[in-house]
């Protein structure tokens, strides 16, 4: 595995992005899950996220979480709770996370580990014959990102990217309502994870014990699938379209230091800490069919939360934060209210299962939506919505950005991890 990638010269770092391997094994892109009424889930990293994750997927019928695994003792026996008190046999626990991988009542490996244990464990999983759905960002090396295409394709099993905010409310509606053609030819987008963050990347406990390392190490878009992934189902990528080149740059680094040394007492170790990534990140991302995207990262500002979510087309543009519509003939210049296409427009899937997805509330229901089609989608034997090529192409603005900031927003080709396949739409999910 290459961990820098940034190379000696730009020239250098320019060949190792095109560098394309050769491929290990055939396609998964429209590949289907063999078809089984219940999907068994071992689960790996019973942290906040994960036993979230755990209650979301255990509130699906014809699930089975029947192993468990954390180095902490006290996180698994939570989680044991959490499938009992649902009424399911209790789980196995596994302290060691590849000794789960080889259990044979596994049918799905369900991976919430912190970012740089994503890539071994999926490609473990995999190679004991499970299936993956693994949090994002699915990895952060370009290495990486081709690992995880070529044992997927190798072994035959899918990887399949847990990117929630693809199942949002808002975002389901614009998509359905990309999908009827009112909002025209699309032509631009835009995404964000804008997140202050500061008094969790500085805390003892939890992510703030390995996810303020990234600010130390890299300059990029540490956290790019949030905003990134809704605009490129709008856009169709992987099905007609893909990613086609990046540039990036990045502001000073000055927020995540000021508000520590204002909140840290002068002894605190994290005073001698040195961050280089900077406050904003922002990059324009060109697609095959000529599209543009600006793709923004900020976890250190004070400022309001938003992922932007904006596509615009040739009739019409929705935009978020607060979400609203404008379409072409409107009298006024003022955007619409929202609800104006809410109810016309609401995806079935919501209209469905929003109940149940409200009711449970993980991120607004997103979660719960995201895990029922897991699920779905395996029990039906229909290809995953997410497949190993979003996975890998939704993450890889992570250490393009890095590698673009590093040689003054150098313009990178993105690299195309379907190998050409994109141009076979296949299967487009939730049609």
């Amino acid at each position: 595995m290459k961990t820098n990638e940034i190379g000696k010269s730009a020239k250098e770092a320019l060949a190792y992005v095109k560098a394309i391997p050769p491929a290990q094994g055939k396609t998964m892109m429209n590949v289907p899950f063999k078809k089984r009424d219940l999907v068994r889930f071992g689960f790996i990293g019973m942290g906040g996220r994960g036993l979230s994750q755990l209650n979301e997927v255990l509130a699906v019928k014809g699930s089975r979480s029947t192993a468990v695994s954390d180095p902490a003792e006290e996180q698994m026996l939570k989680a044991r709770e959490s499938v009992e008190k649902a009424g399911q046999p209790a789980p196995a626990l596994e302290k060691d996370w590849q000794s789960l991988c080889e259990r044979s009542d596994v049918d799905l490996v369900y991976i919430c580990s912190p970012w740089d244990m994503h890539v071994p464990q999926a490609v473990r999983a995999m190679e004991c014959g499970k299936h993956v759905a693994i949090e994002v960002p699915a990895a952060t090396t370009l290495a990486d990102c081709w690992r995880l295409v070529d044992v997927s394709e190798r072994t035959r099993r899918h990887c399949v990217l847990l990117e929630n905010c693809c199942y949002g409310k808002p975002e389901l509606t614009v998509l359905n309502l990309v999908r009827k053609g009112r909002l025209g030819t699309i032509t631009h987008g835009e995404a964000a994870y804008i997140h202050d963050l500061r008094s969790i990347l500085l805390a003892p406990h939890g992510e703030g014990v390995w996810r303020r390392k990234p600010h130390q190490t890299r300059n990029g878009n540490l956290y790019p699938t949030h905003g990134l992934g809704p605009v490129a189902w709008y856009m169709g990528i992987h099905h007609g379209d893909r990613f086609a080149r990046l540039v990036s740059m990045s502001s000073p680094s000055a927020a995540l230091a000021e508000y520590r040394d204002a909140t840290l007492s002068a002894g605190d170790p994290k005073r001698r800490e040195k961050y280089r990534c900077g406050d904003m990140n922002t990059s324009l991302i060109q697609t095959a069919n000529g599209r543009t995207i600006m793709l923004q990262h900020d976890t250190v500002t004070p400022r309001p939360y938003s992922r932007l979510n904006l596509v615009q087309g040739s009739k019409g543009t929705f935009s978020d934060y607060p979400p609203r519509i404008f379409f072409d003939g409107q009298k006024t210049h003022d955007w619409a209210s929202y609800e104006t296409i809410e109810d016309k427009y609401e995806h079935p899937l919501w209209k469905k299962q929003g109940a149940q997805a409200l009711k449970l509330g993980g991120h607004g229901g997103m979660d719960y939506i995201m895990n029922y089609r897991l699920v779905q989608t395996f029990r039906q034997g229909l290809p995953p919505d997410l497949n190993v090529y979003d996975a890998a192409a939704w993450s890889a603005p992570g250490p393009l950005s890095n590698i673009s900031v590093a040689w003054d927003s150098l313009s990178l080709p993105f690299p195309d991890f379907t190998r050409g396949k994109w141009r076979q739409t296949g299967s487009v999910p939730l049609a």
